[in-house]
């Protein structure tokens, strides 16, 4: 059984590592492009109205 000050010694070195993670990740999302959503939306609304557009086939 761990003593209750190395419990806390490892929750505190725990909950840093989480918090660094957690920088790390937040600053990576902040690094991408910030019009990659915006030109995703782009084309998908450009293929909606080229199906939109297009002839439906004759129905027999």
């Amino acid at each position: 059984m761990l003593h209750p000050d190395t419990h806390l010694a490892l929750h505190h070195t725990r909950a840093a590592e989480l918090r660094a993670e957690a920088d790390a990740h937040r600053l990576a999302a902040e690094a991408k492009q910030p019009g990659e959503l915006r030109t995703r939306l782009g084309w998908t609304l450009v293929e909606v109205g080229l199906r939109l557009a297009a002839p439906r086939p004759a129905v027999a």
